[in-house]
């Protein structure tokens, strides 16, 4: 209680708290404000019935944003698919300019920044169409279509208006992550799934007291959701530490060295980027089939992409896989932390330095970051299988938790680390919560 009484004593923590506070709530506020033209009920009788699909997950993921046909329906998933794009063609070296800009610097990071908020802007273009097209064709059973005047004057303000809010929640999350606390991405999708969890628990009590499930199923269902959160939490802060030697060093009349202390390196280093760089992905399929949803292969297509298909499933867990490794890759350079290691002096016991260093390094990110990424795929498939086998009467997202948990991870660890370095006492008294900068513009 005394750390979170310190976090209003220093006025720059403060600010930052209540900025990234009112972003949130600006975000929230236009999640509720629905495009014009549409048939609100309807588009709720859609979304009930496609609660088990790709689209009631991506609904999920927009923390109702979707499922309200909002002005910020769309929210960062085109910001994010380009920047996974992007990441991908840096890491391939197809653009030799982007190799070039990638050695600059920061003057450099920054030119690709503005490369992908440009290709964001045309990806959500596309996209807002996809969605457009694809709601417009939808109608309930015996119901209204969604769009009863749905000519080229709505798709054209829809088509504007959802790319707009994009480019808008783009740029609240980059004014989050330089003027807030965390980092803007991970906060507003953390903000729109946790926007849903009164309401799932309220869903939950009423089962209950309306007898629809037992207060036992109830209670094990808790049960279940609690230990998934601490499993993840333990994984979120395990660490390998490779113990490094730095020798003594002579400097004039001072000696230098001499001291023990380790590397540390997380068992899930990507935590959920990996998993949101997946959805996002096989968000792009989606949206493709809603050109001509009602050909043959866009309709394999769209009976693949549900989330209890079996190779939906397999494809999925291979994503996240992928994307734990790709994130290593482009955040840690074992040869970079082997030459700074031997230019002062380090080195690990047993291991020569230079390149058996960095092949030592990169051996045991191999092994580690396979341990982390088989159990965030667990976690993240693991909800598709209890609501389908046990019949769970609501989705507790396992990418809903894993996003949940690792950004409030995230965002206390940098606020602890703002109390310390002011000389306050951090949240924990014996200990420390390491955190992880999520940054896909990178």
């Amino acid at each position: 209680m005394q750390a979170l009484t310190d976090l209003f004593k220093i006025q720059d923590l403060k600010k930052r708290i209540l900025f990234v506070i009112g972003a949130l709530a600006v975000y929230r506020l236009g999640a509720t404000i629905p495009i014009p033209g549409i048939n609100t009920a309807a588009l709720q009788a859609i979304f009930q019935s496609n609660q088990g699909s790709l689209l009631g997950f991506l609904d999920i993921f927009s923390g109702g944003a979707l499922g309200k046909f909002s002005i910020f329906s769309m929210g960062v998933m085109p910001y994010i698919n380009a920047s996974i794009i992007m990441s991908l063609v840096q890491g391939a070296h197809i653009f030799p300019l982007l190799d070039h800009l990638q050695k600059e610097g920061e003057s450099g990071r920054k030119k690709i920044t503005q490369f992908t908020r440009v290709f964001t802007l045309f990806l959500s273009a596309f996209q807002s169409l996809g969605l457009t097209i694809a709601l417009t064709k939808m109608s309930p059973a015996g119901g209204v279509p969604i769009a009863p005047n749905a000519d080229f004057m709505f798709y054209f303000v829809t088509v504007l208006t959802l790319t707009t809010g994009t480019i808008f929640v783009m740029w609240l999350g980059e004014q989050i992550t330089e003027r807030g606390i965390g980092n803007g991405i991970s906060l507003i999708i953390f903000a729109g799934i946790v926007d849903r969890l009164p309401s799932a628990i309220a869903s939950m009590v009423k089962l209950v007291q309306i007898d629809e499930i037992s207060l036992l199923a109830g209670l094990t269902i808790i049960a279940v959701v609690l230990l998934v959160v601490a499993f993840v939490v333990w994984v979120e802060t395990a660490q390998r530490k490779i113990p490094i030697q730095y020798a003594q060093r002579q400097v004039g009349r001072k000696t230098y060295g001499g001291v023990s202390t380790f590397l540390p390196l997380k068992v899930d280093q990507s935590g959920v980027i990996a998993v949101i760089f997946a959805v996002s992905l096989l968000s792009v399929p989606y949206t493709i089939t809603q050109f001509n949803a009602d050909s043959v292969w866009a309709q394999k297509i769209i009976s693949f992409l549900n989330p209890g298909n079996l190779l939906y499933q397999l494809i999925y867990v291979a994503l996240i896989i992928f994307f734990c490794y790709f994130y290593n890759s482009v955040s840690i350079n074992p040869k970079d932390l082997a030459e700074n290691m031997k230019k002062w002096g380090g080195f690990i016991p047993g291991i020569r330095p230079g390149e058996p260093t960095a092949h030592y390094i990169e051996w045991v990110m191999n092994r580690i970051t396979l341990g982390g990424a088989l159990f965030v795929a667990l976690i993240a498939v693991l909800p598709d299988y209890m609501r389908a086998k046990l019949n769970v009467p609501f989705y507790f997202g396992g990418t809903s938790l894993l996003i949940v948990v690792g950004v409030a991870l995230d965002t206390v660890a940098q606020m602890e680390a703002h109390l310390i370095m002011r000389n306050y006492e951090g949240f924990y008294k014996n200990s420390k919560i390491k955190g992880r900068w999520f940054n896909v513009g990178s």
